[in-house]
């Protein structure tokens, strides 16, 4: 049963990190070459956007990657 659960709290934490990395891309593709040259103080919403994304993916595939370590502790004493 514990298995299970984690099996599927390691699908949705993949299945998170895909989403984040896919709207991350879409954010740097539709950076203009406008926002790329403004000299406007601070970092563009796309910038913001992008950042935010980047940091979703890492914190998402940490918890994946932690589930796994999980996953294989409870095991390793079968």
């Amino acid at each position: 049963m514990g298995n299970t659960f984690i099996a599927i709290l390691i699908i949705a934490a993949m299945i998170a990190t895909v989403i984040a990395l896919v709207r991350g891309i879409i954010a740097f593709l539709r950076t203009s070459q406008a926002e790329l040259n403004d000299q406007q103080a601070g970092p563009s919403q796309s910038s913001l956007k992008q950042n935010r994304m980047m940091l979703a993916r890492i914190t998402f595939q940490a918890v994946a990657v932690l589930f796994v370590a999980l996953l294989l502790l409870m095991n390793s004493g079968k």
